[in-house]
């Protein structure tokens, strides 16, 4: 029968000596791939701000457009539709004559990056005049 060698790690034959070396790899690979992972969480909660930035100015110009359609404050309404942290970027404009009325909501976008502008959402909703 023949004789088997143990494993011997390609270093000099010692089976200890290679896995020191090793140590703590894994860990440096973690830290290195952080700032990715961080970069994707920041576009994906930004991707998120955007969109929901863009609904809230959607809600807006529809509940402006029904108040005005009754001749009511749109642009009060308009403001009171949007979440309260948003409202103080929020501008409602008007107008229309005749058997419509539009109403067009612009939501400043908030930002994670200070400093990074990503520009405003522009919605406008029309409705019939209600006599």
């Amino acid at each position: 029968m023949p004789y088997l060698t143990p494993y011997v790690t390609p270093y000099d034959g010692d089976p200890g000596r290679g896995r020191g070396r090793d140590r703590g790899q894994v860990a440096l690979e973690y830290l290195g791939f952080i700032p990715i992972l961080i970069l994707v969480a920041l576009a994906a909660v930004q991707i998120g701000l955007i969109a929901y930035a863009a609904q809230q100015a959607g809600t807006a110009a529809r509940a402006g457009a029904r108040s005005a359609s009754l001749d009511g404050p749109f642009a009060a309404d308009c403001q009171a539709a949007v979440s309260g942290w948003l409202a103080d970027g929020t501008t409602c404009t008007g107008g229309g004559g005749g058997d419509e009325v539009e109403v067009t909501a612009t939501v400043d976008i908030p930002s994670v990056v200070p400093g990074w502008d990503f520009g405003d959402a522009h919605k406008s909703a029309t409705m019939p005049r209600d006599h």
